[in-house]
C-alpha cells in the first residue's frame, strides 16, 4: 500500500497570509486543515504516525486564485522546513 497525502493550498483572502492548506490522507480520506506551516508540520507528522512515519509521497496542489505573494510565502517556508529536516537527519 502506498501512503500518499495531498496538500491543497487554498485561498481565504488577498493578503499574503490569507491561505490555508487542506491536508488529505488518501488512504482513509482523513482531512486536516492547516492554517500555517507549523500546523502543517504537526498534522503531517500526526497522520504519518499511523504508517510508522513512512509517507511515500505528498502531492501538492493549489487553487487557481492563490496569489504569487501567497505562493512565495508558502514555498519559502517549505524550503526552510525541508532544510531543517535535512539538517536534523544529518546530525544523527
Amino acid at each position: 500500500m502506498s501512503v500518499i497525502f495531498e496538500a491543497k493550498i487554498k485561498n481565504k483572502g488577498q493578503g499574503a497570509h490569507d491561505w490555508f492548506i487542506e491536508l488529505i490522507d488518501t488512504v482513509d480520506n482523513r482531512i486536516e486543515i492547516c492554517n500555517n506551516l507549523e500546523e502543517f508540520s504537526v498534522n503531517i507528522e500526526k497522520l504519518g504516525e499511523d504508517y510508522g512515519g513512512n509517507i511515500d509521497q505528498v502531492k501538492w496542489f493549489q487553487d487557481e486564485n492563490i496569489t504569487e505573494e501567497q505562493y512565495s510565502e508558502i514555498n519559502a517556508g517549505m524550503r526552510k522546513y525541508q532544510e531543517e529536516l535535512n539538517n536534523d537527519s544529518n546530525d544523527r
